[in-house]
């Protein structure tokens, strides 16, 4: 049987978890002999506080509640109806994240984000951010209230009065800097505003480019934009440092696309393969089916000797790698898809060149959809600041962006200083706002009109859900507002959409039906013409004619975006900073993640600081899979002025991206690392539980399956003939709810983890209570290596609650508050629950949290959700536990509920995949499915029939109700 393993700690078998029973040495039985307990307790006081526990309960959950006074409304708003929710289409929009969702508001309050199933571009899908983008518009501390003069409040009409004065007093040039705009109502507001002064000129960056990518395709193919990658029509795929599954571009739509790529099933027997190129582990490359450490010069090397050898120009010294993918390439010829992601034209053009040659252009890369994210310039970039400095520059209007914190250096900031007029539109706390003379608050998006358009034939709508909790402005309604325009940006917004895109449409004569369908839906999909393109004769002489990469044998620095904060506008947000890394398990914090070569030589272990330049210190993760001599770091930590979660969290590497050829470079030569005499604790996740050995993930590979469908399964077959119980065989007569997962299609991204968090008010609990094991997360996605410590295969795997139908819960509690629901769910009556935590020591799957303390209204775990409007996120149709009572996942209940009594009420069935948890709604790769387990022709039905399904602990006859499929590589 494959070894997997956890830790390296477990690999080396040193692995020492002091949480679990047989680590100490003494076996159960030797535990209980009298040689080895010590305990003074006689069986009649055992006896005696079991009672105690019982008596308890009862009475306890006889006790009457307190009295809450429901104060009803006096004029109730026509589109409320107390205690049933309301939903709104919109679109998120980050400055850099897209996706179309919809809004769950109770009783005037937006609490939970879903994905829009009605789009296909994501299908319903999120990422973890999106999800947890709903408790930011509560973050009393982390927002600002009211605009700001020189770090004094004003008003809006003062602020209007001097800027519009300043503005038209203006002799040198007016710049506004904004992150990527996908609005075309944004646009034409920079438009008018641009009419009104001569002297504009409006900056688009990003804090993580991909420039290069525009820059290339301008050089190849006349068009500076970004393609749309199509992955699920790829039989192979190429990543060269592109985590397209979990930050790059278009992640959602990417899961999917990919996910679909590797489905199996009987009338589908192929799959794609996916090769990465990469110096760190990424969520994207643990799912690869052959990852390749390469150094950052190595990344240039390969592409030349590929593009070499397929243009008929190989000599025979191209790199070995060089030759085995030319070769997979032209075994997929119009099949391939090569993606990379370095900011770097010479690679950019040379992956051009290699899809143009591999036939990919008109089948797995398509110019008709094109991307309108990621629009920055460096070069721009780079010549405002040198415009700043030489003081060129009369008024600078930041619009939420942060370049104080996320240009390289600190030449934006001194750059700053010499500019007359600095005015900051933000809705949060930042680096650049604290420095500009006018702070003038922006409204979560949540509370706004928008419209995007993220990629050609795609528009969007975005509206408010709430009022605005704070006196905010919108920045369009107040560049309107300089300009002279009576206007506001929502008539704005419906103005265009009448002039420019209701004539895209050929449905309904009348603009206001098209565009109250418009805000149903959230999207309006036109048809538009495609577009082939031909690559330029000077792109591949480019091409051909680059000069070798420069080689560097010492250690380098490998910059990459977080799963969890991204480029780190929402490092404030409490879930985020609890997320593990998908990869290396930590959570609140970024890290130096080195190889375990390395950390030989270095002397180092985990938490050991080490210095990467003078004054930048940061604590190590010895990582499986790391390129020798490189360190990788996330971006996005290390914010001084954010909010009272993210400030002190990590280190800021901004500041060492450098320029290259006017592109920003996240790769930099650095001196070997040293070892300080410090060290911290990190908050690891992954060791809270050890899985000794059992084969709790499987996997086989797809000329196995092809011949045997149970091939990696076989056990599975055993188990099942082997059942053995002294208990009746649990009958359901109704429904009998169960859970699917394809570990072929879970990509290890956490959106679920989030879901839940959101759905289920799980509380925050902060990095010293995650170190000491008490991390409430109702399911976790764990992380198994199997290989060889230099670069392991990996396989994720989500765990929550198993609903067994032999629970070993159950029956260990002393007050009956674990029980078995006639629907097949394990649940628990919370008021019942007396803490002896019994049911956690005997659940085998580790699944089960305890309220150590009062996570709500406790100054201690202050995390957003404690105050007045923080509250305002949690989710009324779950109670908000108390100190000292035990909680899991429960299939969310009161969504099973939901859907059951709205089919009750309609008189029908509950309809197969109508019922959908929120970690189900949320999966961007359809990795889960739910459903009833007697209903033969659900889907659930026929996924637990398949021959790659299991359930984790088998052969402990606990007859879970959720299911795993194998995960199938291609290799």
């Amino acid at each position: 049987m494959k070894k997997y393993w956890k830790s390296l700690e477990e690999y080396n078998g040193t692995h020492f978890d002091p949480g679990e029973e047989d680590q100490s040495g003494i076996s159960t039985f030797e535990l209980l002999s009298s040689e080895n307990n010590e305990s003074k307790t006689s069986r009649r006081d055992f006896l005696k506080w079991c009672g105690f526990s019982f008596m308890s309960a009862t009475v306890l959950a006889s006790c009457e509640s307190p009295i809450k006074k429901a104060i009803p409304y006096l004029n109730q708003p026509e589109d409320i109806t107390p205690g049933m929710a309301s939903w709104y289409a919109s679109s998120f929009y980050d400055g850099k994240d897209f996706c179309p969702i919809l809004v769950k508001v109770r009783d005037g309050r937006p609490i939970k984000i879903e994905g829009n199933k009605s789009v296909m571009l994501t299908h319903g899908g999120t990422t973890g951010r999106v999800q947890a983008s709903v408790l930011s518009l509560y973050d009393t501390a982390g927002r600002y209230h009211h605009p700001f003069y020189n770090g004094e409040k004003t008003t809006w009409e003062q602020a209007d009065r001097d800027i519009a004065g300043k503005l038209d007093s203006a002799r040198k040039d007016i710049v506004l800097l904004t992150s990527t705009i996908i609005s075309p109502s944004t646009q034409e507001v920079i438009n008018r505003f641009k009419n009104r002064y001569n002297n504009f000129r409006h900056v688009v960056y990003d804090a993580i480019s991909y420039s290069a990518i525009r820059e290339a395709n301008l050089l190849s193919f006349n068009r500076r934009e970004i393609p749309f990658y199509r992955f699920d029509s790829a039989g192979l795929i190429v990543g060269f440092n592109a985590d397209f599954l979990a930050n790059w571009l278009l992640p959602v739509t990417y899961t999917r696309q990919y996910a679909d790529s590797r489905a199996l099933r009987k009338d589908k027997k192929e799959m794609s393969r996916h090769l990465q190129f990469e110096s760190g582990m990424s969520v994207t490359g643990a799912n690869a089916d052959k990852r390749f450490k390469i150094k950052p010069h190595e990344e240039l090397q390969i592409l030349q000797g590929t593009y070499n050898i397929l243009a008929g120009n190989g000599n025979g010294s191209e790199p070995e790698q060089a030759k085995n993918l030319a070769a997979e390439i032209r075994k997929n010829e119009n099949k391939t898809l090569i993606v990379s992601g370095t900011n770097d034209i010479k690679v950019q053009t040379l992956v051009n060149a290699i899809n143009y040659m591999a036939g990919s252009y008109g089948n797995t890369i398509d110019f008709t959809n094109s991307l309108n994210l990621c629009q920055g310039n460096d070069k721009d970039l780079q010549q405002l600041v040198n415009d700043m400095e030489a003081g060129k520059i009369s008024a600078l209007i930041v619009g939420d962006a942060n370049p104080v914190y996320d240009y390289p250096g600190n030449g934006f900031k001194n750059a700053l200083d010499k500019v007359d007029l600095k005015v900051s539109f933000s809705s949060v706390l930042n680096e650049t706002s604290e420095l500009a003379d006018y702070i003038l608050p922006s409204p979560h998006y949540l509370e706004s009109w928008d419209d995007v358009a993220p990629a050609n034939g795609f528009y969007g709508v975005a509206q408010p859900t709430i009022r605005p909790l704070f006196d905010t402005r919108q920045m369009q309604d107040s560049l309107l507002k300089w300009s002279d325009n009576d206007l506001s940006y929502k008539d704005l917004i419906k103005e265009l959409w009448e002039k420019q895109i209701f004539t895209k449409q050929n449905k309904t004569g009348l603009f206001t039906a098209f565009w109250q369908e418009s805000l149903q839906l959230g999207v309006f999909t036109p048809e538009i013409e495609s577009v082939n393109v031909n690559i330029s004769n000077e792109a591949l002489a480019t091409a051909g004619s680059l000069q070798k990469a420069t080689v560097n044998e010492g250690w380098d620095l490998v910059f990459y975006e977080s799963t969890a904060l991204g480029d780190g506008r929402h490092a404030n947000n409490p879930w985020l900073q609890e997320l593990p890394d998908p990869v290396s398990k930590v959570c609140w914090d970024n890290f130096a993640a080195i190889s375990p070569v390395d950390a030989e030589v270095l002397g180092v272990n985990n938490g050991d600081l080490i210095r990467l330049f003078e004054g930048v210190e940061l604590p190590v993760i010895v990582q499986p899979g790391q390129k020798e001599k490189t360190v990788s770091v996330a971006l996005g930590y290390g914010r001084q002025r954010s909010g009272k979660v993210a400030e002190g969290i990590g280190v800021n590497v901004f500041n060492f991206v450098e320029f290259k050829d006017g592109y920003k470079k996240y790769n930099v030569s650095i001196d070997q690392p040293v070892k300080t005499k410090a060290k911290t604790d990190l908050a690891l996740t992954q060791t809270h539980h050890n899985m000794e050995g059992r084969a709790i993930v499987r996997e086989s590979v797809l000329t196995a399956w092809q011949n045997d469908p149970a091939s990696g399964n076989e056990l599975h077959e055993f188990n099942e003939a082997h059942k053995a119980t002294l208990y009746p065989e649990a009958k359901f007569e109704g429904h009998h709810w169960a859970l699917a997962v394809d570990l072929n299609r879970c990509i290890g991204c956490s959106a679920c983890v989030i879901a839940c968090q959101a759905e289920n008010n799980v509380p925050v609990i902060g990095k010293r209570e995650v170190m000491r094991r008490r991390i409430m997360h109702w399911m976790r996605i764990d992380r198994y290596y199997t290989g060889e410590t230099d670069n392991p295969g990996v396989v994720f795997q989500p765990l929550m609650c198993q609903h067994c139908d032999n629970a070993p819960c159950e029956n260990v509690c002393p007050v009956a508050a674990t029980t078995h629901s006639d629907e097949g769910i394990n649940q628990i009556t919370y008021n019942r629950c007396v803490g002896t935590k019994y049911c956690i020591n005997n659940c085998p799957y580790k699944v089960r949290r305890f309220n150590w303390f009062q996570y709500s209204k406790n100054k201690a775990f202050d995390y957003n959700m404690n105050d007045d409007i923080g509250r305002m996120v949690l989710n009324p149709d779950v109670t908000v536990r108390e100190r000292g009572v035990v909680e899991k996942c429960s299939f969310c209940v009161q969504r099973i509920q939901e859907v059951k009594l709205k089919a009750k009420l309609e008189n029908r069935k509950v309809m197969d995949g109508e019922i959908q948890p929120a970690c189900v709604q949320a999966c961007p790769g359809k990795a889960l499915v739910f459903g009833d387990l007697n209903d033969p022709d659900s889907e659930v039905s026929k996924l637990f029939k398949d021959e790659r399904n299991y359930h984790v602990l088998e052969e402990m006859h606990l007859l879970p109700s959720v299911g795993y499929l194998t995960k199938i590589r291609n290799v």
